[in-house]
């Protein structure tokens, strides 16, 4: 009986400690969003149940590393930027691929979706190398940081007036509406991400350091590293939902 009280132990945790309190709330809201998804395939339309169900992979990729990420950070109360990469790393990419698959009824090719991902693969591993291998030298992260940024910003202007805007125009409907509120998450939602690499390396780039102490810093990105994480991936696939349920009553009518 004591060994089983010692392995159902947990971290105690402050009361305020919102990183940790982040955690928790982001990984039980994916693996919830995750839950919910798998779970309503059955009323949609064949042709819509792939991408809901890779809305729930990519909350479900995210809810196994976000459990992880929580004990690791109880563990060692550090932020775990490796394995956060790792999750964007998996679940970025899947985002993209929800384009392509939203974008299919109006003739979207493959190599739109290989776009997108190879755009997204740039942007997380040329940010990662800026925000961790390079850490401490300035020059370096400003160089990898500067890569990240352009391929974020190639992925705004293909889904917001290139290739992949005017797929959605001529899909019109509820692909439009749909395309249009995944266009604007992109556009604000991802921009944390940036942001957050911006303001979180050492010493801050473009001269921006709003706490002196950089631990504290590091803290505050990582609670809007995961209320974003949350909201962008849960609302991406909350979007598809809702895609799905309109085109799958519209062809029941």
């Amino acid at each position: 009986m004591n060994n089983l009280l010692l392995n159902l132990e947990v971290a105690k945790m402050a009361t305020d400690d919102y990183v940790g309190f982040t955690f928790f709330i982001g990984s039980m809201a994916m693996m919830a969003a995750s839950a919910f998804f798998f779970l309503s395939l059955s009323q949609f339309d064949s042709k819509w149940r792939t991408s809901v169900l890779v809305s729930g992979l990519i909350t479900f990729i995210a809810a196994v590393h976000y459990f992880y990420m929580r004990d690791y950070y109880a563990a060692f109360n550090e932020s775990p930027t490796f394995f956060r990469y790792v999750d964007w790393t998996l679940t970025v990419p899947l985002m993209c691929v929800e384009f392509y698959l939203i974008l299919k009824v109006a003739g979207a090719k493959l190599g739109l979706m290989w776009k997108l991902i190879f755009l997204s693969v740039v942007m997380l591993t040329t940010g990662y190398f800026g925000e961790v291998v390079a850490l401490g030298n300035p020059t370096a992260q400003w160089v990898w940081g500067l890569a990240s940024g352009i391929a974020y910003f190639l992925i705004v202007y293909i889904i917001w007036f290139g290739e992949a805007k005017k797929l959605a125009v001529a899909a019109g409907g509820a692909v439009l509406k749909a395309h249009n509120v995944l266009c604007w998450f992109v556009l604000v939602g991802w921009a944390i991400y940036p942001l957050g690499y911006i303001l979180g390396t050492e010493g801050g780039l473009f001269g921006l350091q709003l706490v002196e102490d950089p631990k504290v810093a590091q803290e505050a990105m990582d609670v809007v590293y995961n209320i974003g994480d949350a909201i962008n991936k849960i609302g991406f696939g909350l979007v598809i939902f809702g895609l799905a349920a309109a085109s799958s009553k519209k062809s029941e009518a």
